[in-house]
């Protein structure tokens, strides 16, 4: 999971850097992508828009693997990253991507481990199982809102090496 989340945290810093770069002219992620498009840069290199659409993605696989672990959480963990990952990264992947996600899946935790990693301290696995669920009722309509805005700029078919 580690790969995972240092990817999460670098795509935001290259937009949090972008924004801190001109606060009026990338007032929020939506100008951003625009003037990306508008310049023809939003599939170029480093870009932001690149950015938004992997850590978009990753939301995608996070909120797909804690539906799973929710419903059943007596499940093994790679059992549950692989159906996650199935369904939201690997149409994605190139090659390259695909064998890193094959060597990563030897490091998991397992469950217990991965659940109290999530649980806080004091805190029932019930209650872990409502949070999850209040948590995930509020990520899929928020990544329904950014899939259509990659939509419109393009972004939707991005595919990495």
């Amino acid at each position: 999971m580690a790969v995972l989340r240092q990817d999460i945290n670098q795509n935001i810093q290259r937009l949090e850097m972008r924004c801190d770069s001109d606060p009026s002219t990338y007032s929020n992620l939506v100008e951003i992508l625009k003037k990306e498009a508008d310049e023809g840069n939003a599939r170029k290199g480093a870009s932001c828009s690149k950015a938004f659409v992997w850590l978009a993605r990753s939301l995608d696989f996070t909120g797909a693997l804690l539906q799973r672990l929710v419903a059943d959480p007596g499940q093994k963990m790679e059992q549950l990253v692989e159906e996650s990952y199935g369904i939201t990264l690997k149409p994605w992947h190139g090659w390259i991507s695909t064998a890193a996600y094959k060597v990563s899946l030897k490091l998991l935790p397992d469950n217990k481990t991965f659940i109290n990693l999530l649980m806080p301290k004091d805190e029932t696995d019930d209650n872990l199982k409502e949070h999850m669920q209040t948590f995930i009722s509020l990520l899929v309509p928020f990544l329904e809102e950014i899939h259509s805005i990659l939509i419109l700029y393009g972004l939707d078919r991005l595919k990495s090496t």
